[in-house]
């Protein structure tokens, strides 16, 4: 489906949810509503949430988020677009892709303070995909980010694949996961990447929304 405008007829989104994304008529104010959700730490087991369950749950992951931001955008008359940051010895993160004055930014859903929004001011996907490297870590301070996708057009999958399923949207991150990834280090320059120092580790051990207790 290759309209410029997501209708909803079009998304088989209920009044509410749709009113919901009307709302999010800017990145910012996309952004700000992801901050709101509460983190979605799997508890019953791993999820990719559709855009209705995501609305219904109130609660997000980063892809989860990142199909959320992109249909906001879609029904505001930019493309919904997503793109995958892949890593070593560490998760993926999936991001939604805008553009302001021929300028790439980022919409982003994390806990702690690190890999979030990103400003429109990035000529190439590949600048702004550097400018997560830093602080793409893991828990031992290795920085592990290798490589970022090029941008997936969510439009061409059915929206009962990923804006209504009310099961698992699993075929989005495969299919995300299997396009062409564009290195950001070689193999000798990732060997020689500094661990994260004392200060910034305990940086990012803040987070927004705290793991809920058994």
């Amino acid at each position: 489906m290759r309209t410029r405008f997501a209708r909803r007829e079009d998304l088989a989104l209920t009044r509410a949810e749709f009113a919901v994304l009307k709302r999010l008529s800017s990145p910012e104010k996309i952004q700000d509503f992801l901050y709101a959700l509460t983190a979605n730490f799997e508890i019953g087991g791993q999820t990719c949430l559709s855009v209705r369950e995501v609305l219904r749950r109130r609660r997000a992951h980063c892809i989860e988020g990142a199909m959320v931001a992109a249909c906001a955008l879609w029904v505001h008359g930019e493309p919904p677009l997503l793109m995958d940051m892949r890593a070593e010895r560490d998760y993926d993160h999936v991001v939604a892709l805008f553009r302001r004055g021929g300028c790439w930014g980022a919409i982003s859903k994390t806990n702690p303070p690190v890999l979030r929004w990103r400003d429109p001011v990035y000529r190439t996907l590949r600048e702004l995909a550097m400018s997560y490297l830093h602080e793409y870590a893991n828990k031992g301070g290795q920085k592990t980010l290798r490589g970022y996708s090029r941008p997936f057009d969510l439009r061409r999958l059915a929206p009962e694949l990923w804006v209504t399923n009310e099961k698992n949207c699993w075929n989005v991150g495969e299919t995300i996961d299997a396009m062409h990834h564009y290195p950001l280090v070689t193999k000798k320059q990732a060997r020689r990447l500094r661990r994260r120092d004392p200060m910034e580790r305990k940086a990012e051990a803040l987070l927004e929304h705290r793991r809920p207790r058994p």
